[in-house]
């Protein structure tokens, strides 16, 4: 799933790409996709982009004052082609789901893999209209996520693991599975650790761990073409997705955590102390 690092880098690629071209026309081969209606997605033709921003993991594009607000999802891209074909795409079983044409023949297409259709595309006059903006908690790479923000949200939050404080949209905005992973390494804690339970000092390396985590992905991502991000962010990644591999900072072998839908992963001496979580729903260290 892309995050913040990577939805940030697509924002500034797009940025340098469409600001100040013209819409010539918007397909929509996956009617599953688009959440709104009015306006209408036809309603982007012959209006100029404006700007391109970020809220969260949703990439916004101003066009003329409507926005085409995207959230990419657990398997959703974007592809950019500098000539992109002519002909409007069938509607059927394929991974395309939207694609939007400029004026100069160039423009991206918004495509997604798998069963779970979930990439969401709006068009609305303000993003605060789109219900993941509306309810999203702070940036935590904006100048206000403070050191006692980050506390505030600990102590609102006492008995709830980290890693689900930390990947909770409506808490903090842009940190997801991966990123999360790599933060609570980074600040060498249990993802399971409740939040309210860590002292000052400990607010004060996880606050370091989520601004240096971030920061650095997105300083390496920035620049890089929309096809190379996936690249860059899995090889970026010290412990997630590095299920039995040698975690870089101790050697110790990176551990799993399997869920319904998702897993984590940690490294046992730099995160809990040595003893490996119970790989169940509701995990406890091994005694």
């Amino acid at each position: 799933m892309p995050e913040l690092p990577e939805v940030e880098a697509l924002a500034g690629f797009l940025r340098e790409r469409v600001v100040g071209r013209v819409v010539a026309r918007v397909d929509v081969a996956a009617i599953s996709a688009l959440k709104t209606y009015a306006p209408p997605v036809t309603a982007l033709q012959g209006l100029t982009v404006t700007g391109v921003a970020r809220h969260g993991k949703f990439l916004d594009l101003d066009v003329d004052g409507l926005h085409l607000v995207v959230h990419l999802a657990r398997a959703g891209w974007l592809r950019w082609s500098d000539a992109l074909p002519a002909a409007p795409p069938r509607p059927g079983k394929s991974p395309l789901a939207l694609r939007v044409h400029l004026d100069d023949g160039s423009g991206f297409t918004l495509t997604e893999q798998g069963t779970q259709k979930k990439l969401a595309v709006y068009v609305v006059r303000d993003p605060g209209e789109v219900p993941g903006i509306a309810r999203l908690g702070p940036d935590p790479l904006a100048d206000a996520f403070t050191p006692d923000v980050l506390a505030g949200i600990l102590a609102a939050h006492g008995r709830q693991q980290l890693k689900g404080v930390l990947r909770d949209q409506s808490v903090v905005g842009g940190i997801g599975n991966a990123y999360s992973d790599e933060i609570l390494h980074a600040a060498r804690m249990s993802p399971f650790r409740p939040a309210g339970n860590l002292g000052p000092e400990e607010q004060a390396t996880l606050y370091a761990a989520i601004r240096t985590t971030l920061g650095e992905a997105v300083a390496r991502a920035r620049g890089l073409a929309a096809a190379d991000l996936k690249g860059e962010k899995k090889a970026g990644l010290a412990v997630h997705g590095r299920t039995g591999q040698s975690c870089p900072v101790c050697g110790d072998t990176v551990r799993e955590v399997s869920f319904a839908d998702s897993a984590l992963q940690y490294c046992p001496t730099c995160q809990t102390g040595g003893k490996p979580l119970a790989d169940r729903r509701l995990s406890r260290l091994l005694k």
